[in-house]
């Protein structure tokens, strides 16, 4: 066929890159090339307007064991000789038109991406946004979504051990999926996804390849529009039985000492791994098509290179140790082919039945090499404008404060997320530490150590929405202060990019302040970024959704029985809230939900502030001086109390001790850089002598009681009343809905 600027065009790459294609090679490409092309220079896998931007985060620290960036996921080291390994990725358009398979080939595929490199994953974590949960289609895509990762993860044995899950308006037709996996290995025993070696052979290995998941990186780098469950086919399909085997049979392989290369076959499938395991190394490949095991008859040569098939590998292997490999796959019952070899010229030259089919230079179709770059044009949005005019003042004050707090215990986005996460297996691999106990971020043993690692994810993009730059900052603040109130030391963060249409210079815009201030925050808290994804296009007819920039950071504390709980412990115990309460109600759940107000301001925020706050809260579990400690965010200080009351069924008498700050403000406010702790009657002279040492800001709230919530001299009831409306409010809405749909059927 003749290939022409349309033909370009219709594989989603520009009349301008189709020139330069042309200019690289030296002639017009014909259809199997372009089509290779199509996927490598995909926003998905080229970062092609972001990766200026992200070269700008801080991307280096003594504890990191590799380059951020350099392999498949970070590894960083943890002591004892272990490092751990992490990443996170988004699975969002899949999801958004299959969301079962979607987010299960999400999770696997974040799994590969750790074991690829030597390592053990340990541990899953997970960010959703969806819209509006009484709209039918929000019930479908959630109900859908949590059960694929559940499926993926329960059978594939590796626990999911934390998450947040956010529900607004935007994410209605394009919700967000990011998934994180976290596992760990001996340092110095990281394989990595290079391929050298002249007349190395070159193996597939996993499942056969079929047809699910072609085009799949192109699909994720296009807005979600009404005609894209047309593109249904580039999801891809999963079996987590299948990675099991895989997953033991690479790292059986690996101690054979066979394995140079390694690399998982992800995004833009066997394109993408030979030719960014072949640009790394500096080689070529010869690559037989012929031999990839196929699930279905003729399929072309583009179909195989492009599918994304799940479970599969690529792997260079010293030359004279083939039959090594052969038999630990044969034992494993898996696919083994050789397909090709190593060769020194950096072209890759793909053959079907002998055939030439394609001939591509590797460095010019990876990221870091011929892909192009680009720098947008960016714009202040004008919708900063309404956020910058709004004024407390326009928000009368509320009457009654218990019945806003009923209102807002019950919101999907603050409510107990037990619908979702029952569904999930915390506790396979006994590596979870006190699920029944829990704290602001996961905690997990790394095993084979005694070590504890603490994970969280978190982001609130309402706050990056009304403040790009501060909404980042506190993204990566949170995230350090829920590894520090589980008794942790931040380490790292893998991030999660979501954002809107880069070509759209307001979106744009949010996506360079974000950066900044993602990269100011990782610089004070000495948490490099390792490595993530960054995911544009997520938006509908109607707009793009918040920006979200999701962080994922992995803490580490010396042992396991160093993990700090967020639950009250005993009954007369006080209660302390260190930090500095404000009269603020900006981007409140309060503010947003309960009033209506789409624009205000980002809540305050001071990164030294904050930094203070942290080291005294480390200081103060290290020292055994506090019982509980759980950070204040989303629903303001009194969810923080009620959440801190809940698992053991204890209550709180508390006062305002601040007068010059308003009553929802004052309870219901998100104000950062707080933590609400409880302390034993022995220790309050040590820990208020700590805090005026430090000069941190605290006041003394009040007391544990046996089950009363008593706020201000008001009795707001039984601690047991509020636990049942925190804890069924989603599966309470859940069933209401599916009662109206099942008697609209009838």
């Amino acid at each position: 066929m003749d290939i022409t600027v349309k033909t370009a065009e219709e594989l989603r790459l520009t009349a301008e890159e189709f020139e330069l294609i042309k200019q690289k090679l030296g002639r017009t490409p014909n259809f199997t090339e372009l089509c290779c092309f199509s996927a490598m220079w995909s926003e998905h896998c080229s970062y092609k307007n972001s990766i200026k931007w992200l070269k700008t985060l801080p991307r280096e620290g003594k504890k990191m064991l590799v380059k951020a960036g350099e392999e498949n996921a970070g590894v960083m080291d943890i002591g004892d000789g272990y490092g751990v390994v992490f990443k996170i990725e988004s699975h969002n358009h899949p999801s958004a038109i299959e969301p079962f398979q979607g987010a299960a080939t999400g999770v696997g595929g974040i799994h590969r991406d750790i074991f690829t490199m030597g390592a053990r994953p340990i541990a899953s974590l997970n960010s959703l946004r969806f819209g509006n949960l009484k709209e039918a289609k929000t019930q479908h895509l959630l109900a859908g979504v949590v059960h694929g990762i559940g499926h993926y993860g329960n059978c594939f044995g590796v626990p999911t051990v934390g998450g947040e899950i956010y529900f607004e308006n935007c994410y209605h037709t394009n919700p967000l999926v990011n998934a994180m996996s976290v596992g760990t290995l001996k340092n110095g025993e990281t394989i990595s996804a290079t391929a050298k070696g002249t007349g190395n052979p070159v193996f597939f290995v996993g499942s056969a390849t079929g047809k699910d998941g072609i085009g799949g990186a192109s699909f994720a780098s296009a807005n979600i529009t009404e005609d894209s469950v047309e593109d249904l086919p580039a999801v891809q399909v999963g079996d987590p039985f299948q990675e099991k085997k895989l997953l033991e049979a690479c790292l059986e392989v690996i101690k054979t000492g066979a394995v140079v290369g390694m690399q998982d076959m992800g995004a833009a499938g066997i394109i993408c791994s030979t030719s960014e395991m072949s640009a790394k190394g500096n080689v070529g490949m010869n690559i037989h098509l012929d031999k990839v095991p196929a699930r279905q008859n003729n399929m072309k040569a583009w179909e195989l290179l492009l599918s994304e098939s799940q479970e599969r590998m690529l792997m260079v292997v010293e030359k004279g140790k083939e039959e090594a490999v052969l038999k630990v796959f044969d034992k494993w019952d898996l696919p083994c082919s050789e397909i090709g070899t190593v060769t020194e010229d950096g072209i890759l030259n793909f053959y079907m039945n002998g055939e030439l089919e394609a001939s591509l230079p590797a460095e010019e179709l990876v990221l870091g090499g011929g892909a192009p770059q680009y720098t947008r044009e960016f714009t202040r949005p004008s919708y900063l404008d309404k956020v910058e005019s709004f004024k407390i003042d326009s928000i009368g004050e509320p009457k009654n404060l218990k019945e806003v707090a009923e209102q807002l215990i019950q919101i999907p986005s603050i409510a107990s997320k037990r619908w979702i996460y029952v569904q999930y297996d915390s506790t396979v691999g006994a590596g979870t530490v006190g699920t029944n106990a829990p704290s602001d971020a996961a905690v997990v043993i790394a095993k084979p150590t005694d070590k504890g690692l603490a994970l969280t994810t978190d982001c609130n993009s309402r706050y990056v929405y009304a403040d790009p730059y501060k909404g980042a900052m506190i993204a990566v603040a949170e995230a350090a202060r829920n590894i520090v109130c589980s008794g942790g030391q931040p380490i790292g963060v893998t991030n999660c990019l979501n954002f809107g249409n880069p070509y759209n210079p307001e979106v744009y815009y949010q996506f360079t302040e974000a950066i900044k201030g993602m990269g100011e925050a990782c610089k004070k808290f000495d948490t490099p970024v390792t490595g993530g994804n960054v995911s544009f296009y997520n938006q509908s007819p109607d707009g793009a959704v918040y920006p979200t920039p999701t962080i994922g950071m992995v803490g580490v504390m010396d042992s396991v029985n160093d993990k700090m709980t967020l639950n009250f412990k005993e009954c007369g115990d006080a209660i302390y809230l260190i930090g500095k309460s404000r009269n603020d109600i900006n981007s409140s759940e309060y503010l947003h939900k309960i009033h209506g107000v789409e624009h205000s301001p980002a809540p305050h925020f001071d990164i030294d502030e904050e930094f203070a706050l942290q080291q005294a809260i480390s200081s103060l579990i290290k020292d055994k001086l506090i019982s509980s400690a759980h950070d204040i965010s989303d629903g303001g200080l009194f969810i923080t109390l009620i959440e801190s009351g809940f698992t053991n069924c204890l209550g709180v008498d508390v006062k305002q001790a601040a007068t010059d700050i308003r009553k929802d403000a004052y309870w219901f406010g998100e104000a950062q850089s707080r933590v609400v702790v409880s302390v034993k009657k022995e220790d309050i002279a040590k820990i208020e002598s700590f805090l005026k040492g430090k000069n941190i800001a605290f006041e003394k709230l009040g007391t544990v009681t046996s089950g009363e919530i008593i706020i201000d001299d008001t009795n707001w009831g039984n601690i047991a009343e509020w636990k049942d409306k925190y804890d069924n409010a989603i599966g309470n809405l859940l069933a209401v809905h599916e009662s109206e749909h099942a008697l609209s059927a009838l």
